[in-house]
């Protein structure tokens, strides 16, 4: 996501924003659930509460207490004859607001900027940018991971123990990094222990992935069987991923590396508990 598009989504999701009078005095933030539908990009309120629900059985299985962060109110719209009907609302805390977003339709854009958004206190867009960076490495690191699970599972019915998928997957790295094997790029990259993968770069991390895809899809439709033919699969595969990023200039092997995903994912977690405990809490009234 650019920063031109974060810029817009940030416009659109501080208009919606509240100011009402906390417990102590001080002002909080709050939102409404009907505006943040529509924000979200839910055409359907009916659709949209799903979300909501999921993200109150979510804090209350965090054994938070969901009236912190969560209010029903009724509001009453005006309709096309110029009578009013009552409507369901809730008010919401950022906090609220992020466990909506986290417990949205991940496909929607709108939905993994608002995961940001909320998740600091700040309106700073390089700020959101940055965050939204770092997720977009955890979930390319977390396909990667279930990519190659399905190949050690599929190739494992294929005559291939998990030593033979460890060659299979040594030989795809040396295929994708011209040359270079995976203990050779631990040491260009100063990975002392852990997984190669989980300090790459984004990009790094996608190609590999692609790769591992392919090379899925083609045990399968070429019904291909023991460690030498899956080996060359592979190996064919990487080379082909390879081949592209050449033709736009980049080298994987010479890109540099990346904060270790484990690092990356712990700062997530405890951002999140974080969150929890900064949000101001609904007044009581």
């Amino acid at each position: 996501m650019d920063i031109t598009k974060i810029n817009l989504y940030k416009v659109n999701f501080d208009a919606i924003s509240k100011s009402i009078e906390a417990d102590n005095g001080e002002m909080m933030e709050v939102w409404y659930a009907r505006e943040l539908q529509s924000v979200l990009g839910y055409a359907r309120w009916e659709n949209f509460v799903i979300a909501i629900n999921r993200a109150i059985e979510s804090c209350n299985t965090q054994n938070i207490n969901v009236d912190n962060h969560f209010r029903e109110v009724t509001k009453m719209v005006v309709l096309g004859s110029g009578s009013q009907r009552a409507i369901v609302d809730f008010m919401l805390t950022r906090y609220a607001c992020y466990l909506i977003a986290q417990n949205g339709d991940p496909k929607k854009e709108e939905i993994a900027f608002a995961q940001s958004y909320f998740a600091i206190q700040t309106r700073n867009a390089e700020l959101i940018e940055e965050r939204l960076q770092l997720l977009s490495r955890l979930e390319t690191r977390e396909r990667l991971r279930n990519s190659e699970k399905q190949l050690s599972q599929n190739i494992y019915q294929r005559g291939v123990d998990d030593k033979g998928f460890g060659r299979i997957r040594s030989k795809g790295d040396t295929a994708l990094f011209g040359g270079v094997s995976t203990d050779q790029m631990k040491k260009r990259l100063g990975v002392k222990s852990g997984a190669l993968a989980d300090h790459l770069p984004t990009l790094t991390i996608a190609a590999k992935n692609l790769a591992t895809e392919m090379t899925n899809y083609n045990v399968d439709e070429k019904d291909l069987n023991g460690e030498v033919a899956i080996t060359d699969e592979h190996v064919q595969n990487n080379q082909s991923v390879r081949n592209i990023l050449l033709q736009r200039g980049i080298k994987p092997e010479e890109l540099p590396a990346a904060e270790d995903v484990k690092k990356v994912e712990r700062r997530v977690a405890r951002e999140e508990k974080l969150l929890e405990k900064n949000t101001k809490k609904l007044p009581r009234n």
